[in-house]
């Protein structure tokens, strides 16, 4: 039949981790530790890519160049951005399962989505042995996609490759690129998907774009929590969304509003 199948989830930002906080909180302790101090916003801004294309992207922006220019006295080279690497997994590994409560809503829908036959797929910028801390913590919590697989399965190629789209796909025998949904966070998650030719959905409460914790955003007034909304919501479109959703409790309607599309 001519309608969604299947759905693919991003993880930290997305299904878990509300403000995407592990990898950000890693990315900065190992960055301070080769002494350079980074801001939130330039860990933050990579997010979505396979990690160690993060700290190499990371390593590249002018200012964190620079810096490292002046602490080490050269460039930064590909020893520099492996040994980052192995910090960050070695940082992240001590702490990540604190950082695998599912979101709002995330249970409720996940439910509500199978309940219509939807298969429920997952990719992430995580490695293998990251998520074999979090898979198992997510899942004493009540959630498990049907299928999950990490670059590390596609020969290194993640975000924004489409081949963890594809290995899906494939898993959950999904017929056709116009038959899925890739539901993520961050702009990577976004290209990820234009690039296997999937349906882009974008969430924005509690992603790694909006970068709050729930208790943050639940104290901004009402008039700042919209404004921060919008603004997310237009730079996803920009970046080539085909909708966004605000919570995951969206998500039903909007494949919904797909499979009406698929029908003409």
């Amino acid at each position: 039949m001519n309608k969604v199948e299947g759905i693919i989830f991003d993880w930290a930002g997305t299904t878990v981790d509300f403000g995407c906080f592990a990898p950000v909180n890693a990315f900065v302790t190992v960055f301070k530790k080769a002494g350079i101090e980074v801001t939130i916003e330039e860990a933050r801004e990579p997010m979505g890519l396979t990690k160690i294309d993060h700290i190499r992207t990371m390593l590249s922006m002018p200012r964190i160049s620079a810096l490292w220019n002046e602490e080490h006295g050269r460039k930064f080279t590909e020893r520099d951005v492996e040994n980052l690497n192995a910090a960050f997994e070695s940082a992240l590994l001590e702490t990540l399962a604190a950082y695998t409560d599912p979101k709002p809503e995330v249970l409720e829908t996940i439910e509500q989505l199978r309940k219509q036959g939807l298969k429920i797929g997952s990719s992430s910028g995580y490695t293998q042995k990251m998520m074999e801390v979090v898979v198992p913590e997510a899942e004493k919590k009540g959630y498990r996609p049907d299928f999950y697989i990490t670059a590390d399965g596609t020969s290194g190629l993640g975000r924004p490759y489409p081949y963890m789209i594809y290995r899906n796909m494939e898993a959950l025998k999904l017929t056709a690129a116009r038959h899925v949904v890739k539901v993520g966070d961050t702009v990577p998650d976004i290209d990820e998907a234009l690039n296997a030719g999937v349906w882009s959905v974008a969430v924005v409460i509690g992603s790694s774009e909006m970068g709050l914790s729930e208790k943050e955003f639940d104290a901004l007034p009402e008039a700042e929590q919209e404004e921060l909304i919008i603004g997310i919501e237009k730079n996803f479109i920009e970046h080539g969304a085909d909708f966004t959703i605000r919570t995951l409790g969206e998500l039903p309607g909007i494949i919904e509003e797909i499979n009406q599309q698929l029908k003409k």
